[in-house]
């Protein structure tokens, strides 16, 4: 065989490979792309109060496409609706004018949006609007800086976990202690980057163990995919994992907007993805005493069981290859 022929099947591979990095680019321009160039109130979910007439009104010229309009029959009903996450904010219409209930740290960008629609509902009916942020940025941090940059160390974290893990203790005999590596290292990291956002720079401000058993979760779900997948598919794996966390589930996750802010199928998906639910669940524990977080933990679990599912399947691959192959004793 001369010494530059080819393995039989390389030109396939290679066709493959390029196939595969060029979808990926492709999906990765989509993904920071697509929905930036789309943002905007989509479905966000308002209540309102006021006169039968009023209500009725709103809802007829709001529901639509931005606007998700529900009526609640007192202003004391729509500012409960919107603590317990019911609603991203609303406006009830009196005598004395539109109050306008906001909640900042559920979504800054659908506050400036419901504060603008204030003012013009308002202006119609000759009133004038008062703001009342019922959920708010702590004083330390009034723009949520802190909450939206967590996002990025957690995703590294899973990253560099699997990496370094496979690294230390290789292969199938080392498979279970990374497995357990992982796992431990999310408890580590998550009560540390909880004791970050709420002592030193004072981002949120709940209770501290709530916010930190939805940071372990997060960073559970998100290394123990990695690794899966790495133990899994080897190399493959490993990029398809940091490709789905890094370059879809990043731009995705609406932590800086809020997910209604996004596209409605790319919102859905991203809520999904791990990045997403670990944003919406950081969210609702550090801000709203845990309402709304029962999807994003229930997402987040399942994500930790397809990574265990995976690392599984790869340990039983490896001990009937083991079994198939024992090893050669030393002579």
């Amino acid at each position: 065989m001369s010494k530059h022929s080819t393995l039989p099947g390389t030109g396939r591979k290679l066709a493959l490979v390029v196939l595969g990095l060029a979808a990926l680019i492709t999906t990765m321009l989509c993904a920071f792309a697509l929905p930036s160039l789309h943002s905007g109130p989509h479905h966000i979910p308002i209540g309102v109060s006021g006169t039968p007439q009023t209500t009725h009104a709103l809802r007829e010229n709001l529901d639509g496409d931005a606007w998700d309009v529900r009526v609640y029959e007192t202003p004391d009903a729509v500012r409960s609706a919107v603590k317990d996450r019911e609603i991203a904010g609303g406006l009830a219409v009196t005598d004395h004018g539109v109050a306008v209930y906001t909640a900042t740290a559920g979504g800054p960008s659908a506050t400036s949006a419901l504060t603008e629609l204030g003012d013009s509902v308002a202006a119609q009916h000759a009133m004038k609007a008062s703001v009342h942020d019922l959920v708010a940025f702590t004083k330390d941090d009034p723009r949520g800086t802190g909450l939206t940059s967590a996002l990025l160390p957690m995703i590294f974290g899973g990253i560099f976990t699997a990496l370094i893990l496979s690294g230390v203790f290789p292969g199938h005999h080392g498979l279970r202690t990374r497995l357990a590596g992982a796992l431990l290292f999310s408890i580590v990291a998550g009560t540390a980057v909880a004791a970050v956002l709420q002592f030193a720079t004072h981002s949120v401000d709940g209770d501290y163990w709530l916010t930190a058993l939805g940071v372990i979760l997060a960073m559970a779900a998100m290394s123990t995919t990695l690794l899966g997948l790495q133990a899994f598919l080897g190399t493959a794996g490993f990029a398809l994992g940091g490709a789905l966390m890094m370059l879809l589930g990043n731009p995705l996750s609406g932590l800086a907007t809020g997910p209604h802010w996004l596209p409605t199928g790319w919102a859905t998906l991203g809520q999904f993805l791990p990045p997403g639910a670990s944003g919406s669940l950081l969210r609702a524990n550090a801000f709203f005493a845990g309402a709304g977080a029962g999807l994003p933990a229930l997402v987040l679990t399942a994500w930790v069981a397809i990574g265990v599912a995976f690392a599984l399947l790869a340990d039983r691959r490896g001990k009937r290859a083991a079994a198939t192959h024992p090893r050669t004793p030393a002579v």
